[in-house]
């Protein structure tokens, strides 16, 4: 039984300026990156986010897996080109407006070759697209091709067989020549000789091809091999010499070409890089990628962000690779079997020396923008794959993709040894393709990862250069005792301060495995988390609770509402200004009985004229027992230690699956405000809105819930999607602060099932969004 597998590969994106620095480590007696004085008052900001799956050909089901992971753009920068490996076809946007991408179809490999055939890089010259195929039939038996397609037509007009499977293509900037990397992937399934499951060597040996650019008619283009080991299949001297991990089995994976006509090519496997001189095809140097060793990084997946952990001796083994200028060379750290350093390097192409290194700068800057992925803490990190490196006007930056932490860092490297780090891009899921596009002041980044199942899409995203704010990040951390950013995510609730209008209050869920409260000063844009008080039990042990409301007191200390697994578990818990558990209120029994896993999602609290404390809680699903579509209002009367209940009404959708819940409740005057909202996102959300109901001034009457009326407050959803991104699911926090501005916030999941970006909302003042003096 023959096999096929997608080798795809690549990736180039933006980012926004920092306040807190971060540096990388410094080579070669230069300074480190973030003591350069800033450069020119310009960011990059993103203008649009396209899901490709609404680029799919006619009759497909919306549901099915399509990526967009390698694109290209025509010369005159309006057209981009995708590949989709896992639908077998490459794709079409009109991208003459940077803020209105256009789909404008696919074409079908399937039409081209074999039903598997796999797309794994595009590019384009002239009026041609040259499509990289992987057409293996195994591991063993690799093969591939190169199609020449007509742009304006859709047609192939030549095709080149490759002799191996292909990974990444270049193209010189004279236009004079094309290089491949032919990597013959692993089988991580096979185990060779003496070897362990997944080792080298595995023959065959991979190698470079050369397409000679003769003009522009493509029945011209020639190829000449650039073999990576001898005809007998032994390792060439110069790898050898090298320190190659395994140089008879090479594995070439990315290849850029600098303005001289050198080629580099990333042998990431092997931890090395080669050099190539084009006009002739020869080898004129190679160098190990050598190995680092990162302090102050989470290295243990728990639950928690723990930056004290450490990496040592590690093989970079670099993914992309781009030329600075024609002497410096930068690679991404993606790490492949045995490696991985989690940031990206400058080398001396000259030398093969480190002239700087990232060190534990790109994991933090992760950290402090709440994109850290807890889930990768053990393994590789933020996995940075991509890299690219473009002029746009006058200014030379590095755009570096994080695979798993779903961002690009955008540095300026006007000094090739000392980069400055600009801005952070957020991005989708699983960023491949980073493409600028200089020619029209835009990057785009194209995503691989695809999950119809959370309504998480692959996409294009574009970003233009100006001089504007960005609007990402709008909520970043500062450094704790320690300097190392404070970690975060998963910000579902949101409460003021009642005594420094400035602050506000949030509180990390189940996503991570110990509860923090953060303290957050939004007079700051983006606004900046503080501190973290870390919450404890009634014992003064730390504690993981499913804390989905919070409410600072006037009183002192916090309320928070904590969702449980199961409707018993659902709890008010009281804590001191300590952060330690001094009161835990059940949710009643006949109550929790009814419940599933949706519970508390709110908390806030009001002084009646007797001066008694009442704590407000929303549940965020129907009780079982209740109306279809109504939901409760709690109501406990803190002295008396007694529950009421008041019905709310929610909205529908008609989209199969969906459900409405409530997910906040805040006290506005003489009414009490909540966040409604569905739980769809991307181009399907519909529902994202706070609404208003009154009061009440004391306990619900027996009998019968009390449906209590509602008004709309606000529709959020237009300024959710004015973020140009993925429109985010859970608009989940919401609150007055002292100097009377309206704040909301989304809860990013601990970059779980979603593209992990937090949107915090400044909403204009409590009077005009509620109509109340």
């Amino acid at each position: 039984m023959t096999v096929k597998r997608s080798f795809p590969r690549l990736a180039v994106a933006g980012a926004t300026i920092a306040a807190l620095a971060i540096t990388g480590t410094a080579h070669a007696g230069q300074k480190p990156a973030g003591q350069k004085p800033a450069g020119p008052a310009k960011s990059f900001d993103r203008t649009a986010t396209y899901p490709v799956f609404l680029n799919r050909p006619a009759g497909e089901d919306p549901t099915t897996e399509t990526v967009a992971e390698i694109s290209a753009v025509s010369e005159d920068g309006r057209t981009l080109v995708y590949t989709d490996a896992l639908a077998r076809r490459i794709g079409f946007l009109d991208i003459s407006r940077a803020d209105q991408p256009r789909g404008l179809g696919t074409l079908s490999l399937t039409q081209l070759g074999d039903a598997e055939d796999e797309p794994t890089s595009v590019a384009v010259v002239g009026r041609y697209v040259l499509v990289v195929v992987n057409t293996s039939a195994s591991y063993t038996d690799p093969s591939g091709r190169l199609d020449v397609i007509e742009l304006a037509t859709r047609k192939r007009v030549r095709s080149l067989d490759l002799g191996g499977q292909p990974d990444s293509i270049a193209i010189s900037a004279d236009q004079r020549y094309a290089a491949i990397a032919i990597e013959n992937e692993r089988d991580e399934e096979a185990t060779p000789p003496g070897g362990k499951k997944g080792d080298l060597p595995q023959a065959p040996a991979g190698f470079v091809q050369i397409v000679d650019l003769h003009g522009s008619d493509p029945q011209r283009w020639s190829l000449r091999t650039v073999p990576l080991t001898t005809a007998d299949g032994r390792a060439l001297p110069a790898l050898t010499a090298a320190g190659i991990t395994e140089p008879t089995d090479p594995e070439p994976e990315y290849v850029a070409i600098n303005g001289r006509n050198q080629l580099v090519v990333t042998l990431q496997e092997n931890n090395g890089i080669v050099l190539i001189d084009l006009p002739t095809g020869r080898i004129t140097g190679a160098f190990s990628a050598g190995t680092a060793s990162v302090d102050r990084i989470d290295t243990v997946k728990d639950g928690v962000i723990n930056l004290t952990g450490s990496i040592t001796d590690v093989p970079r083994e670099s993914d992309a690779v781009a030329w600075i200028d024609d002497r410096y060379l930068a690679t991404a750290n993606e790490g492949d079997w045995r490696g991985g350093t989690r940031g990206w390097t400058v080398f001396d192409s000259r030398t093969g020396r480190v002239a700087w290194d990232a060190g534990n700068s790109f994991e933090w800057l992760a950290v402090r923008h709440g994109l850290h992925n807890e889930d990768r803490a053990g393994k590789k990190g933020t996995e940075p794959e991509g890299l690219a490196v473009a002029e746009f006007g006058g200014t030379r930056y590095a755009f570096v993709g994080s695979e798993r932490s779903n961002f690009v860092a955008v540095y300026d490297v006007s000094k090739p040894t000392a980069p400055v780090f600009k801005q952070i891009l957020a991005t989708t899921n699983g960023p491949e393709g980073l493409l600028p596009i200089p020619s029209r002041g835009l990057l785009a980044v194209s995503s691989e990862t695809d999950n119809a199942a959370v309504g998480v899409r692959a996409s294009v995203s574009l970003y233009q250069l100006g001089k504007g704010t960005p609007g990402f990040p709008s909520i970043v951390s500062g450094p704790d005792a320690t300097g190392a950013p404070i970690g975060w995510g998963a910000l579902g609730a949101l409460s003021a301060d009642p005594k420094q209008p400035h602050l506000l209050y949030s509180v990390t869920d189940s996503a991570y495995a110990k509860t923090q409260v953060f303290t957050i000063d939004a007079r700051k844009s983006p606004a900046v988390i503080t501190g973290a008080l870390p919450v404890r039990d009634e014992r003064g042990e730390p504690v993981g609770y499913d804390a989905e409301g919070i409410f600072a007191r006037p009183q002192g200390g916090f309320w928070l509402a904590v969702e449980g697994a199961s409707g018993p578990e659902n709890k008010l818990v009281r804590l001191d200004a300590a952060g330690v558990t001094r009161q835990v209120v059940p949710l009643p029994a006949e109550i929790a009985a009814g419940l599933g896993k949706q519970g508390f999602e709110g908390v806030t609290a009001t002084t009646d004229k007797r001066g008694r404390e009442i704590v407000w809680a929303v549940l965020q699903r129907e009780v079982s027992t209740d109306p279809a579509s109504v939901v409760r209002i709690g109501r406990y009367d803190v002295t008396a230690g007694t529950w009421s209940w008041f019905g709310y009404q929610l909205e529908r959708t008609d989209v199969p699956g969906d459900w409405i819940g409530l997910s906040e409740i805040t006290v506005v005057g003489d009414r009490l405000a909540v966040i409604e909202r569905d739980k769809l996102n991307g181009p399907a959300a519909a529902i994202k809105r706070i609404y208003t109901v009154e009061l009440p001034d004391g306990p619900a009457a027996p009998g019968p819930l009390k449906v209590l009326p509602k008004r709309l407050a606000l529709d959020v959803l237009p300024a959710l999607r004015a973020t140009n991104g993925w429109t985010q699911e859970k608009l989940e926090g919401l609150t007055v602060a002292g100097n009377g501005q309206v704040y909301a916030i989304t809860d990013n999941d601990g970059v779980q099932d979603a593209t992990g970006e937090t949107v915090l909302l400044r909403l204009g003042p409590s009077a005009k969004v509620f109509g109340h003096r």
